[in-house]
């Protein structure tokens, strides 16, 4: 029987080191931003990306709610890891472009607001983000994603 040591822990098949990708369908309810993050703190847990669950969780929420909030249709879910990067995406039917959000002046002008502050978030909380149009068998929508990295695993460019 192979020893396990910990110094080999990055072999493992779940080591942060590997890439994924997941994808969650989710209906137009309101009850999907939960599934989501709840999804989210599971698949980040499992595959030892602890320290990412929090912020990946509210931005997961935000872009969620955003996609359940403003179109009619089914979402979804999308979380990939590779190169030390999490990309969260939240795909909706809707191909119109997201509001670009106003860089806040102080972080407590997002306080108390009850709309209108997700994208703000996503902006002052992830590494990068954006949006890009889809079309697939033909549906059309778009994913709004961001992204955050572990500190000293992102690839330089």
């Amino acid at each position: 029987m192979p020893e396990i040591r910990p110094d080999r822990l990055g072999d493992h098949p779940t080591a942060p080191t590997d890439s994924w990708e997941y994808c969650l369908y989710i209906p137009n309810d309101p009850r999907a931003v939960t599934v989501s993050r709840r999804t989210l703190r599971l698949v980040l847990t499992l595959h030892g990306l602890i320290g990412l669950v929090d912020t990946a969780e509210l931005l997961a929420a935000e872009l969620v709610g955003n996609a359940v909030r403003y179109q009619k249709g089914p979402a979804a879910l999308r979380v990939r890891w590779r190169e030390g990067v999490l990309r969260i995406g939240a795909w909706d039917a809707d191909p119109e472009p997201p509001e670009p959000p106003e860089p806040p002046r102080r972080f407590e002008e997002l306080e108390g607001a009850e709309e209108g502050r997700g994208l703000a978030l996503v902006r002052a909380c992830s590494d990068l983000w954006g949006w890009q149009p889809l079309s697939r068998f033909g549906n059309r929508g778009k994913v709004v994603w961001c992204e955050i990295g572990v500190p000293g695993t992102r690839t330089p460019v």
